[in-house]
């Protein structure tokens, strides 16, 4: 049962953080039926898209999900990794449906909230680039080719906090 977003509306979503051994197993086939769809078929893309990082003890994954009673659909996840005072965010992934009502903005938003003061790398679509930097991400090397999509290295400093965080975020189990 997908819903379509009303026009020009921004969606009220329940964003949850959660490691990947707390998800329910519905909650992690949707995460990867999702980053499939889009990463995989969508962009053409053939490569294994479900990796050790994903169930690393240190990983986080946001997950944003439609308001509804019942089963309510994935619209968007991103995933966050890393220590030693260097986070990495990557996988941003917003269903076909809901891009253009700001989801990606929104967990891109929290997952920096959650990051705190530590520096956060990303390897950005190319295409994305300016983007990324309304986040205080700057470009730190040249561009090259993941799979078949351009893509550049960007960092973002803790010292350029950008945008602070409008969207509380649920670190309940996922349902």
């Amino acid at each position: 049962m997908s819903r379509t977003p009303p026009s020009g509306s921004v969606p009220e979503l329940r964003v949850a953080a959660s490691s990947l051994a707390r998800m329910g197993p519905l909650d992690v086939h949707a995460l990867y039926k999702l980053r499939v769809d889009v990463f995989v078929a969508e962009q053409d893309c053939p490569y294994a898209e479900i990796d050790a990082t994903d169930a690393a003890p240190g990983t986080t994954h946001l997950l944003a999900r439609t308001p509804g009673q019942g089963q309510t659909e994935l619209a968007a996840t991103l995933r966050i990794h890393g220590g030693d005072g260097v986070m990495h965010l990557g996988r941003v992934c917003t269903a076909p449906r809901w891009r253009g009502q700001g989801l990606a903005t929104r967990l891109v938003r929290a997952a920096l909230e959650i990051c705190g003061d530590q520096r956060v790398e990303i390897s950005a679509q190319a295409h994305l680039q300016r983007w990324y930097e309304q986040f205080g991400f700057v470009r730190s090397g040249p561009e090259y080719l993941d799979g078949r999509i351009p893509h550049v290295p960007m960092g973002r400093d803790p010292r350029s906090r950008g945008p602070v965080c409008r969207n509380p975020v649920s670190r309940d189990l996922l349902r």
